[in-house]
């Protein structure tokens, strides 16, 4: 997996080269630390810094016949350095290398991943900002629910990788723990002095109390920390293939020119970018799980732990890494349609008004028992004979008693539904007052708005120029000497 999915910045991260370099720097400041005390001749730590290197096939060549990396490292390192290296080394064990050098690592991988969140956040909230006042009608169980916007589900995604950016800072956090206490984490033969020296100098902190390993709930709750991050993602990924069913449609990848969706059937565009995210996700819980399980170990250690982070460290990081840059491009070229996001506000004939209904009937003096059953009657039988629901409530005699037909007009102005967004977006994105509800230019091609290719991170909806605008009165003209045979069977319902 990590040769697909790897970018640069984590290829080099968990290649040979960075890991040996770490193990090296480790085992120099034990050393330095080692001179500070006097227990190791300052002409000598001068020939250790001056000569001590590593050769990746070399230590290769090694573990063959050793069978064991460590050793066959400090075996490579011993052949650059020479007689002086008797002072790398002492009083430690495989894990004080090894643990902290993960843990260096791990740290590490976490600023690159930042860089692909930090991505995300920022086409989110564009997104959110873009589409503020873009009204949609929200969901619940899949089902028509109340109305929202467009920019208020991008604030969402926004909300939660900002959560997110919190879980990167407590990963780090957790994760930022070194062990340099000898060989069951006594330091009988390791100073805590050196350990300090050496944590100081990597940017850890000495683990307050080790066995031989750094205590595995530490990766633990470092993976699960990534997993969520992936569920994040995952959430944003699952609503974008939702929204981009054919049914639905109301946002959709971005469809490059000579883009293949299907071998059999040429008219298909499928979400294959969020589908592939979705998957990964399922991924990421993987090896959450498997770090769970290194957490308990036998006594002091063993190291079934080992081969399990071989795997995950690498791996994980790196799916994480390219889940966020692609969530990132996703949000950033998604193709946005008001048009039919208003589409599906009015197939329901006005039914998400309900609530609406409900509590006026209440204020009008009615108990809320009875208030709900009479409005979910009406609204069963504009459900069944596809008609408009403000047209049923009023021949409702019970309901046009209490509601005048002014009040009811006015229970059916979406504008109450958009009320507090600006509220919303001032908890998170602070003072919003430049932002003006101006639906985002569409692309343009040869002064035209190209309607054909969907545009990079643009709505269909925008303003259009002349011509088009003159083609468009043409089409709605076309539509209207229809007559009701070409209006939907709610338009015709309400027609009389």
């Amino acid at each position: 997996m990590i040769e697909r999915y790897a970018r640069p910045e984590m290829v080099v991260l968990w290649g040979p080269e960075k890991k040996y370099a770490t193990w090296l720097e480790i085992e120099l400041l034990a050393c330095e630390a080692r001179a500070n005390r006097g227990e190791i001749p300052a002409s000598a730590l001068a020939t250790i810094r001056a000569r001590a290197k590593f050769d990746p096939k070399r230590i290769e060549e090694i573990e063959r016949e050793v069978k064991h990396d460590v050793i066959a490292f400090l075996t490579n390192v011993a052949e650059h350095v020479g007689p002086d290296s008797r002072f790398i080394h002492l009083g430690m064990t495989s894990s004080d290398v090894l643990d902290t050098s993960l843990s260096v690592l791990l740290r590490d991988s976490t600023t690159i991943l930042a860089k692909g969140l930090d991505r995300a956040l920022a086409a989110a909230k564009k997104l959110a900002m873009q589409y503020r006042m873009t009204p949609m009608i929200g969901r619940s169980h899949g089902i028509h629910a109340e109305p929202i916007t467009f920019g208020l589900k991008a604030a969402s995604w926004y909300s939660e990788l900002s959560r997110a950016r919190d879980r990167l800072a407590r990963a780090v956090e957790v994760i930022s723990f070194g062990k340099i206490s000898g060989a069951v984490g006594t330091y009988a033969n390791c100073p805590p002095e050196i350990e300090a020296h050496v944590c100081h100098k990597l940017g850890l902190i000495p683990e307050p109390v080790a066995t031989q390993v750094v205590p595995r709930d530490r990766h633990a709750e470092f993976f699960s920390q990534l997993a969520l991050i992936a569920g994040t993602v995952e959430r944003i990924a699952v609503e974008i293939r939702h929204l981009q069913r054919t049914e639905v449609r109301e946002a959709e990848e971005y469809f490059s020119p000579g883009q293949k969706g299907s071998s059999a059937m040429p008219h298909k565009r499928n979400p294959i970018l969020t589908e592939n995210l979705t998957g990964l996700a399922r991924v990421m819980r993987g090896y959450a799980s498997a770090a769970l399980e290194d957490v308990a170990l036998w006594h002091e250690r063993d190291i079934s732990h080992s081969s399990v982070e071989r795997v995950i460290a690498p791996d994980a990081t790196t799916t994480l890494d390219f889940m966020l840059h692609r969530l990132a491009t996703v949000l950033d070229q998604l193709v946005v349609y008001p048009d039919r996001m208003a589409e599906n506000l009015r197939m329901s004939g006005g039914l998400y008004n309900s609530e609406r209904v409900l509590l006026a009937l209440v204020g009008a003096g009615m108990t809320r028992e009875e208030a709900y059953k009479l409005v979910q009657k009406v609204a069963m039988s504009t459900w069944e004979h596809r008609a408009q629901f403000r047209d049923e409530l009023a021949q409702e005699p019970a309901i046009a008693k209490r509601l005048p037909a002014a009040q009811l007009r006015e229970l059916f102005d979406d504008e109450h539904h958009r009320a507090h967004v600006d509220e919303i977006f001032r908890r998170l994105f602070g003072n919003t007052e430049e932002v003006q509800a101006v639906p985002p230019p569409a692309q343009k091609v040869d002064g035209n708005v190209d309607l054909a290719a969907p545009p990079r991170g643009r709505s269909r909806s925008a303003k259009q120029t002349k011509p088009a605008a003159r083609k468009a009165r043409a089409a709605r003209g076309r539509r209207q000497r229809v007559g009701v045979r070409g209006r939907s069977p709610w338009q015709r319902r309400s027609s009389g």
